[in-house]
């Protein structure tokens, strides 16, 4: 979709972009063109006009003075005072005021023609001529945008249907997308391939000893447990993310991460250094060839040149056979230690269900949680091929309705209770909401990161934080 877009832009900026910016300067030149005529025009007007006003008042100022000298020459003609050379002179003065009466009336009326033609002219054929220019201009750049839309829709409408075909794509892949399995990759890869350690025994210290043959001891289980029975390796361990799986640097054997999780590395690496392996062969016999060619027709190339690349060839080949030796005994060994891992759980757990069958239950201390003693045969399990952990009961009454599951392979045992002090949201992935004084099953002990897993009465487990409940441990039951 990106690139059809990009198809657009160039499209456009090549087809109407430059055509665009063509038009919006020629309409830009004539309409400043017609404009400045329009100027023009209506200036000639307004100094045609101010030439007639000029005209009308020279031939009002002339008609005044010839009125003024003819009544002063028939004034200076009725008196006998005068001589006849005074009143002549007066005669002349009047014919001469006439005269030039006579000749502004003509300027005038000669002005008076040409401004009414002017006049004429202005409104019925210059200003009409620039209007219709003006407006054929208006007309062209409205015929423009009716074109760049028209080929603006035309450059989107080519692409349409790969677009079309893209989001039908997108569509096809989103479909495809199937949550199952992507959870299924990620288990897989985060699956650490430890068998679900046993039960720790209770040890009877008013006996004066420990039942040493309750104790287990697996492959499996860590020797630096907490007295709480979580999967900690005790305080100074952290966890290193909500569920663990955020871990440090691996080593060059994976021998610091989780068997199965190890044995899947290490099948990547060696299937990488296979595929080298493959190529710089076939990249050796491809020179060998060459090399032949060469020796038979030594024109083509000097085939002494071959023999450093094959040098340097046999050298990587020999360091990739080592490498994949070395990773495919690495292999081998985290294969035995799942296959120890396994036995060993196993065996363990059937020594342990068979030993806590001889214990006596009566000599246990008051308040402290007795195992119970459950024939194998219901504690191994048809799914997983393998027997389940057995749980310690808790001396309170269970809430209602509430039934441990102990067929998840990830259940964590019970070690205590708490209550909710204040209600709590959940707002992050991995932990629970509670209400005020709600009871739960405490799974994990507060690593110290300031939050505590529970299990509520819907079965349901996260985090919650360790000063929003008060936690009664059953390792503080014991004598």
């Amino acid at each position: 979709m990106a690139g059809q877009h990009e198809v657009i832009a160039e499209n456009t900026q090549g087809q109407l972009i430059v055509d665009i910016q063509k038009c919006v300067g020629e309409l830009k030149s004539d309409r400043r063109k017609f404009l400045q005529e329009g100027s023009k025009i209506q200036s000639q007007m307004k100094d045609s006009l101010k030439s007639l006003e000029n005209s009308k008042r020279n031939y009002e100022r002339k008609f005044s003075e010839a009125d003024r000298a003819l009544d002063a020459y028939r004034r200076a003609d009725a008196d006998i005072n005068l001589s006849r050379a005074e009143v002549e002179k007066t005669r002349a003065l009047s014919n001469k005021r006439s005269q030039e009466a006579e000749e502004s009336k003509n300027d005038y009326a000669s002005q008076l023609q040409t401004t009414n033609q002017f006049q004429r002219d202005y409104y019925n054929t210059n200003m009409p001529q620039v209007f219709q220019q003006l407006q054929d201009l208006d007309e062209r750049r409205i015929n423009k945008i009716k074109t760049v839309i028209e080929t603006s829709a035309s450059i989107e409408s080519s692409v349409l249907p790969i677009i079309k075909t893209c989001i039908d794509g997108m569509n096809k892949a989103a479909q495809s997308i199937n949550v199952q399995e992507d959870c299924k990759l990620v288990i897989d890869k985060h699956r650490t391939g430890f068998p679900i350690p046993g039960d720790i025994p209770f040890e009877d210290l008013s006996c004066g000893q420990v039942n040493n043959h309750n104790v287990i001891k697996t492959n499996s289980t860590p020797d630096n447990r907490t007295k709480s029975g979580t999967l900690g390796g005790g305080k100074n361990k952290k966890r290193g993310g909500l569920f663990g799986l955020f871990k440090t640097a691996n080593r060059e054997d994976f021998g610091n991460i989780p068997p199965a999780q190890r044995k899947a590395k290490l099948c990547k690496r060696i299937d990488e250094i296979r595929k080298q392996i493959a190529h710089e062969t076939a990249e050796r016999e491809g020179m060998i060839k060459m090399k032949e060619v060469y020796t038979n027709n030594t024109a083509l190339g000097d085939p002494n040149s071959i023999d450093k690349k094959l040098e340097q060839n046999a050298e990587k080949l020999n360091h990739l056979q080592a490498e994949l030796k070395k990773n495919q005994d690495y292999l081998a060994d985290a294969e035995s230690e799942m296959t120890m891992r396994r036995h060993g759980s196993d065996d363990s757990m059937t020594h342990s269900i068979t030993s806590e069958g001889s214990n006596n239950i009566q000599g246990s201390a008051p308040g402290t949680p007795v195992q119970q003693h459950i024939p194998p045969e219901e504690l191994y399990d048809q799914r997983t091929s393998r027997y389940r952990p057995v749980e310690e009961p808790s001396m309170e009454p269970e809430p209602d309705g509430f039934t441990p599951d102990h067929d998840d392979e990830f259940s964590y045992p019970i070690i205590g209770t708490c209550r909710a002090l204040y209600p709590f949201d959940a707002i992050n992935e991995g932990s629970v909401s509670m209400q005020e004084n709600e009871e739960m099953w405490v799974l994990e002990q507060d690593q110290g990161d300031g939050w505590t897993r529970v299990r509520k009465n819907d079965s349901s487990e996260g985090f919650v934080p360790t000063t929003y409940v008060q936690c009664h441990y059953y390792d503080q039951d014991a004598v």
